[in-house]
């Protein structure tokens, strides 16, 4: 599995980072077709301590805010959550990863 942001590190690398205090997250995207309503993940991104996902979750929110509400009824529901999740920082899935 590719993470993003950490292309160049090795195993040992990457265990460093996480015990300093990155995290390993997701983004989520909606995209609708008016009767049909597909909500996606990202690839997952490493996120350094103090590191802002604001930039990284950019894409996919604008994805979603362009794309996201089309669908009936499930692109109303679908990309508010999105959405927050994005504003929210991602979804963590550190643990999914190492596991």
């Amino acid at each position: 599995m590719i993470i993003k942001g950490a292309e160049a590190l090795g195993p040992g690398q990457l265990s460093a980072e996480l015990a300093r205090g990155a995290k390993i997250v997701v983004f989520e995207y909606c995209v609708s077709l008016v009767v049909v309503t597909f909500k996606r993940s990202s690839a997952p991104h490493l996120v350094r301590p103090g590191q802002s996902t604001l930039g990284l979750s950019l894409p996919y929110t604008l994805l979603s805010l362009a794309f996201g509400w089309w669908g009936i009824p499930w692109g109303f529901i679908y990309t508010p959550m999105a959405l927050f999740t994005n504003l929210s920082g991602g979804r963590d899935v550190t643990a999914q990863v190492l596991a």
